[in-house]
């Protein structure tokens, strides 16, 4: 597999001083996810974790909608003698819904392509509101510092996203490195479907970006109750998070925070 970061030489400008060195930066590559040998996406991604990505991604596109029907991972190596581990293939058991997009997917885009907002709309099979989770605003403020302190690749490259899955307790579960934004919140989904652990009932999904559309809906179908970023959110995250039941905080900073929506999952609020 290759690395996560590469040494490239760089000229940096300092204060007027001009000079040479080798830099840390972060490796980005294709991966082809198919199903059952079919073509279904190539996502922009940073090699690791591959098989979470994979089946994160066909939970986020609504080709998995039951953690029974996973049946195996692995890479696909297409008969070449050198393979270079950016195919993954993904069995499952039964027919899946055709919701494939059969095209590139920047590191940058998480929902490219889709034609409508109702497409894009995936219905959720979890209800959040049958999950009584609620968090600290004081945990809350510490969680950003706890998924930076977990960065490794960030702490050599400066250009890489987390999203980290925490109990309400303050626990870290799983902390994945990307990229792209989306691509590391689908690492962390995959992990929870392949270890058992969806809906991942009870928990704070951490980001280290801004709160989107589409990060707010792969929490949803993971069974995430409370999402928070260290960034804004957008009007549609906002709406989604409400329509969900979901928690939603914003520009979580030690001890400032913006909530935008599920006020009932944040104790601390008008003292409460």
């Amino acid at each position: 597999m290759s690395p996560r970061a590469e040494r490239r030489k760089v000229t940096r400008v300092r204060s007027g001083r001009v000079d040479s060195r080798p830099d840390s930066i972060v490796v980005e590559e294709p991966l082809e996810i198919r199903v059952g040998q079919d073509p279904v996406a190539v996502t922009m991604r940073t090699p690791g974790d591959d098989f979470e990505l994979a089946v994160g991604f066909l939970l986020s596109e609504g080709t998995v909608t039951d953690p029974g029907q996973l049946v195996g991972v692995r890479y696909c190596d297409d008969g070449r003698p050198d393979p270079a581990k950016n195919i993954v293939d993904v069995t499952l058991e039964g027919a899946a819904p055709n919701q494939h997009r059969h095209h590139t997917v920047s590191s940058a885009c998480g929902l490219c392509g889709r034609d409508s907002l109702d497409q894009v709309r995936t219905a959720a099979q979890w209800r959040l509101g049958d999950d009584g989770a609620r968090v600290d605003l004081q945990l809350l403020g510490r969680l950003p510092d706890r998924l930076r302190e977990g960065q490794a690749v960030f702490e050599r490259t400066g250009g890489i996203h987390a999203a980290g899955l925490f109990t309400t307790d303050g626990e870290l579960l799983v902390l994945r490195e990307d990229v792209g934004r989306h691509n590391a919140v689908d690492k962390v989904i995959g992990w929870a479907l392949m270890q058992g652990r969806l809906p991942a009932r009870g928990t704070v999904l951490q980001v280290s970006s801004r709160l989107s559309f589409e990060l707010v809906q792969k929490a949803w179908l993971g069974g995430i109750p409370i999402i928070a970023g260290v960034s804004a959110p957008s009007t549609l995250a906002i709406d989604l998070a409400e329509e969900a039941g979901m928690g939603l905080a914003g520009f979580v900073r030690g001890e400032s925070l913006n909530v935008y929506a599920g006020h009932h999952r944040f104790t601390g609020l008008d003292g409460r």
